[in-house]
């Protein structure tokens, strides 16, 4: 049930990426509606090919094997084959910070990688855990979802920037206030509307993990071991736009609230433990 409620909320976000497209471009007209979507597709497509190599060499991440990393890829292999996934590609990054993430536009392009801080700190269990969450990404096709949302979002901004700077055609073509709050309003709903597409995901994922391993309760000690030192540990070499890849967002920081929830990439470690206890 949590999967599908997850999977129709996604399903309505896009929507929700697409109503407001199209109502920016009733501002500025069907040209302008056209090549925004001709350029921010363009960029994403290319983002979406080349972000796995991206992310991967901005961690520095290691490819390792059987030999070098014994244990590690053998869970890999045996959750996968588990989840009936091919067998992804598996790094390790040199980063203190413990966390992991998956990258890969597709299945037979999957990638999995974790941090030495995270091999050093999690026990088995609770490592067969994330890497049943980073596979179920995975399998989920997520990459392909958070891409999707992200040209759309992407050829609005360029599509509300040029209405106001150039002009629009259609019915606010008058009203510089309207064209001025476009600019502004617009863009930020549609970045809400990407983050919350990245909560709803991380909620499925953790979902399947909990049932390609048999139980929650790895996951569930992960996420507070995880959660509790990324807000000590900074980062190195994370960058802002890669955040929703990993298990728990990097440098979440102590606070929350409403607006720290409302422009994070994921949802907060007590709502997603809370919905792991259901599986118990």
């Amino acid at each position: 049930m949590t999967r599908f409620i997850n999977n129709v909320k996604t399903a309505m976000l896009l929507a929700g990426l697409f109503g407001l497209i199209l109502a920016v471009g009733a501002q500025f007209g069907e040209v302008g509606l056209l090549l925004a979507l001709i350029l921010g597709g363009a960029m994403n497509v290319v983002a979406y090919f080349f972000s796995d190599r991206i992310a991967i060499a901005a961690m520095r991440g290691r490819q390792v094997d059987e030999r070098t990393a014994p244990d590690l890829v053998t869970m890999v292999r045996r959750l996968a084959d588990n989840a009936g996934l091919p067998m992804p590609k598996v790094y390790i990054c040199p980063q203190e910070a413990p966390n992991a993430f998956a990258t890969g536009r597709n299945p037979r392009n999957g990638a999995v990688a974790v941090t030495q801080g995270a091999l050093r700190l999690l026990s088995y269990e609770e490592m067969e855990g994330v890497i049943a969450h980073e596979l179920a990404h995975i399998r989920n096709r997520d990459t392909l979802i958070s891409c999707i949302a992200a040209t759309i979002a992407g050829a609005l901004q360029y599509l509300a920037w040029m209405a106001f700077f150039i002009g629009g055609s259609g019915r606010g073509n008058g009203n510089p206030l309207v064209l001025l709050l476009m600019l502004v309003l617009a863009p930020i709903a549609a970045a809400i509307i990407q983050l919350a597409i990245s909560r709803s995901r991380e909620y499925v994922a953790d979902a399947d993990a909990a049932s390609m391993v048999g139980s929650p309760r790895g996951l569930i000690n992960a996420l507070r071991r995880l959660d509790a030192y990324a807000r000590r540990i900074p980062m190195e070499g994370e960058m802002p736009a890669s955040n929703h890849l990993f298990i728990v967002q990097p440098l979440s920081g102590a606070g929350g609230g409403t607006l720290t929830e409302l422009f994070s990439t994921h949802p907060p470690i007590e709502k997603r433990i809370a919905r792991l206890m259901e599986h118990r």
